[in-house]
């Protein structure tokens, strides 16, 4: 028997990948002939075979890589009898919807249908301000939503007893303690906060991949480059990069810096180079200077970070005058934040996400 005491998978282990070639290859002796694609066609097997010939499933698509892809696999297994759904909970990026709407119905051909949920959700938010209170709220809302969606599908395509979920493996680490001591970290919407009375069953292809595996299927399907490495866009929302309560006002706030900051990482050439970037609205007002008067508005924090496996990070090292343009364009541009700040947190001991 062979053990460690180390995380030899995450992305700053020295040499872990060859700890881990080392056991597989040469103490385990397993071949090396497994691509991508065998595993994207073993799970259209299998599914065939779970759903069968008429069943129907329903499925999230937030715009993130890890749903599209889940989405696109679901597709090519049992095509229109995947139905997927957009949930426009009010905490979307700007014109997200709009955008997703394209990217997955017409541009990759998943059965996609959008719902306006914003006022449900935003209802249901008001006046919390705990995170972990935020991500079961809207956990919890989303599986209604799915639910009742479910109802419709069946009434126009026939029964539906399956729910598809972008879960993937650090979620899953970061939510349970399987069989040991670890702690839980965070209640991640794909794998906590479910009610007992959700009668769909779960579907989650990509439960035991990390996020370069999964952008590496993405490939192997042939979902566009530009899809494939978008960053990770969480389940719950911009509602967990608001600090404290989410209001439609502060929801908006956040769109226009997330939307500028996003278009300047792009334009400078550093979006490929990062995992993960977006900001976060603090629960903050510091006092500043317009013109020739005085303004008490919110402080913003962005933050970006380097990894592949998402389990550990850095944060990344974006050049000053990079820094500069976002905030420049953000305090001029965005009513109602007059200070920008950057994040120069790793993960560990901070986690990605601030909430």
């Amino acid at each position: 028997m062979w053990g460690l005491q180390f995380h030899p998978e995450v992305t700053h282990s020295p040499l872990g990948r060859n700890v881990l070639q080392n056991f597989v290859v040469e103490i385990a002796k397993a071949k090396q002939d497994w691509v991508m694609t065998d595993y994207a066609n073993e799970f259209i097997e299998e599914v065939r075979a779970k759903v069968g010939p008429t069943g129907n499933v329903i499925g999230a698509v937030s715009g993130g890589v890890d749903s599209t892809v889940a989405a696109v696999l679901m597709t090519r297994a049992i095509g229109d009898r995947f139905h997927a759904v957009l949930v426009d909970n009010g905490c979307l990026r700007k014109d997200e919807a709009t955008k997703v709407l394209k990217r997955m119905r017409d541009d990759c051909g998943v059965n996609l249908r959008c719902v306006d949920a914003k006022d449900r959700f935003l209802g249901l938010l008001k006046g919390v301000t705990d995170p972990e209170k935020k991500r079961k709220i809207i956990g919890g809302t989303f599986i209604d939503i799915f639910q009742e969606e479910a109802k419709k599908i069946e009434a126009e395509s026939g029964k539906c007893d399956f729910l598809l979920q972008g879960t993937l493996y650090p979620d899953v680490i970061e939510s349970i303690s399987y069989k040991g001591p670890s702690a839980t970290i965070k209640t991640h919407h794909n794998v906590g906060g479910l009610p007992a009375t959700m009668k769909l069953k779960l579907i989650e292809p990509l439960r035991e991949l990390f996020k370069d595996e999964v952008r590496e299927l993405g490939m192997a399907l042939g979902i566009d480059e530009a899809s494939v490495w978008r960053h990770p866009f969480p389940g719950p929302g911009l509602a967990i990069r608001i600090l404290g309560e989410v209001t439609p006002e502060r929801v908006a706030i956040l769109q226009e810096a997330d939307d500028i900051v996003i278009e300047e990482l792009y334009k400078s050439g550093h979006y490929r180079m990062i995992g993960q970037a977006f900001v976060v609205l603090l629960p903050v007002k510091s006092v500043g200077v317009m013109g020739d008067g005085r303004t008490y508005e919110n402080v913003a924090c962005v933050r970006c970070v380097e990894t592949t496996d998402y389990m550990t990070a850095d944060f990344y090292h974006l050049p000053y005058e990079v820094m500069g343009t976002m905030s420049s364009r953000v305090i001029n541009e965005v009513r109602g934040i007059n200070r920008l700040c950057y994040d120069i947190s790793s993960k560990p001991p901070a986690t990605i996400e601030w909430e």
